[in-house]
């Protein structure tokens, strides 16, 4: 072992440490219970040894969870309030059917859970909601203009707000998305406009958080501060809060982390030479060819699978395919294009049963990488078994685009492979925005486009390190699996 392998070594295992002790210590003096009433799960956050306090119910959006919420249920319950978080029907834990109505249902069950708990004053409750979220609030504001103090919906849809439904509406939208920023502002003027008159009920406001998309607003401090100071001023509560909520900084460095302990565990394991991970290089004139191949069917393969998933959609509804609202169909288009992408190749290497052992040892460290304290942070990594037997086909249709990704960056150093990065996500969101062009109700995709290159960074760092493709295209192949197995909402 050399010095820069143990120096790595080390400083990955303080960062993933130190991450689990941020985290950890986030929930410091906070109560935290769990319930599942009619299937439907839920999460309370409150301040420990909290009396008569503020209630607040926190809803998710499309393809979300109540992880994804946890920052304002922080900062709030920090302020002295207690929120309560569920999952909507076909999202993260709870298996029951998206249906017409079952938004407020489940916004009824959480509620009647809220009032049900020792430390909130079931006279003082507000609602906050993040985009298909947001709307089941606004709704719930307006459907009953008594029972909820304020409503605040981030990254709105759509409701019939009027100056007095729901009572101090604030309404929030990132400057990176124009769309809802244009829709909040067109909700401000049917609710009447601006109006500071939160006595009465009829308070108003719009919030730009700068530099956020639909995505990133919900973990932007500037945006849960918002928040906390509207409802403060509704409940006059005087309470002070500098918490910040900082838990994704630090999943981000405990991502980092298991990255850096990987790359530097790995030529321990295997050895530095590509011979023995399973490959030798080929003659530079035969590489060149071969590197041709790769770009031409990159460059290809999207068109193919757009097209391919246009025609099945002619055969019904292409958004609910695979088992998963979206995440089917995206999932279609990766397998098509990894299949279009592998024939313009036409080189395949054979699989050994060293590189599937490996592949699945990849998958295994990967999923502790990303997914361990995205549980706890902002994604539900679990899943239930109705999403857990959808991950095995969703990784085998996955397989070939990661396999034709690891035999094109094969035998090539780390300028090309950052090259090959680059050209992976600009396909896959040139891809994916023909997709929206041809079959708009896949229009969902829009808001993951900005998470693509950074996937494909994970991806390709993780190709620089096991670079038998087997090995890569197993592991890779099986953790995408896993993701959209877990985000996106289940079909009927």
């Amino acid at each position: 072992m050399t010095r820069k392998n143990l120096f790595l070594i080390v400083a990955a295992l303080v960062l993933i440490i130190s991450s689990w002790w941020g985290v950890v210590a986030a929930r410091t003096g906070l109560l935290v219970r769990h319930f599942e009433v009619e299937g439907v799960p839920m999460l309370y956050v409150a301040p420990s040894n909290a009396n008569k306090i503020p209630g607040v119910l926190i809803a998710h959006g499309y393809a979300g969870s109540k992880q994804l919420m946890l920052g304002y249920a922080h900062v709030l319950a920090r302020a002295g309030y207690a929120a309560i978080l569920w999952d909507f029907n076909s999202h993260g834990a709870n298996g029951n059917l998206l249906e017409r109505g079952s938004l407020q249902q489940n916004l009824k069950t959480a509620y009647a859970t809220l009032i049900e708990q020792p430390e909130v004053d079931a006279s003082r409750l507000a609602l906050l909601g993040h985009s298909m979220g947001s709307g089941a609030v606004m709704s719930a504001g307006i459907l009953d203009i008594n029972r909820f103090a304020a409503t605040i919906a981030v990254s709105p849809t759509g409701a019939n707000v009027t100056p007095s439904a729901p009572r101090n509406l604030q309404l929030q939208a990132g400057s990176w998305e124009g769309r809802f920023v244009a829709n909040a502002r067109r909700l401000l003027k049917a609710a009447g406009g601006d109006n500071q008159n939160l006595t009465d009920g009829k308070g108003r406001s719009l919030v730009i958080i700068p530099n956020a998309e639909h995505i990133t607003i919900l973990f932007r401090n500037p945006s849960h501060q918002a928040a906390k100071n509207w409802l403060n001023s509704t409940f006059g509560v005087q309470r002070s809060s500098d918490y910040v909520d900082r838990r994704i900084i630090w999943y981000g460095l405990h991502l980092l982390g298991w990255l850096v302990l990987l790359g530097a565990v790995v030529p321990l394991l295997f050895g530095v030479s590509q011979k023995k991970l399973g490959f030798e290089y080929l003659p530079s004139n035969i590489s060149k060819v071969n590197q041709l191949r790769s770009w031409g069917g990159l460059l290809i393969a999207p068109f193919v699978a757009s097209g391919v998933l246009t025609l099945l959609s002619r055969n019904g509804d292409i958004g609910g395919n695979g088992g998963l609202l979206v995440g089917g169909a995206v999932s279609i288009w990766f397998g098509v294009a990894g299949l279009m992408w592998l024939l313009v190749i036409f080189r395949l290497p054979r699989p050994t049963l060293q590189s599937v052992g490996i592949g699945v040892a990849l998958f295994a460290v990967l999923w502790i990488a990303f997914g361990a304290m995205a549980q706890l942070v902002w994604l539900q990594w679990w899943l239930i078994p109705a999403r857990l037997k959808l991950f095995p086909v969703l990784s085998l249709v996955c397989l070939p685009w990661f396999l034709a990704s690891g035999v094109a960056q094969q035998s090539i150093g780390m300028g090309k492979r950052v090259l090959w990065w680059l050209g992976q996500s600009v396909v896959l969101v040139g891809g994916f925005i023909l997709v929206l062009y041809l079959l708009p109700e896949l229009g969902f995709i829009a808001l993951l486009l900005p998470l693509f290159p950074l996937v494909m960074a994970i991806f390709s760092f993780t190709a620089s390190i096991f670079k038998e493709s087997w090995s890569y295209a197993i592991g890779c192949a099986f953790l995408f699996g896993w993701m959209l197995a877990a985000a996106f909402p289940l079909a009927s």
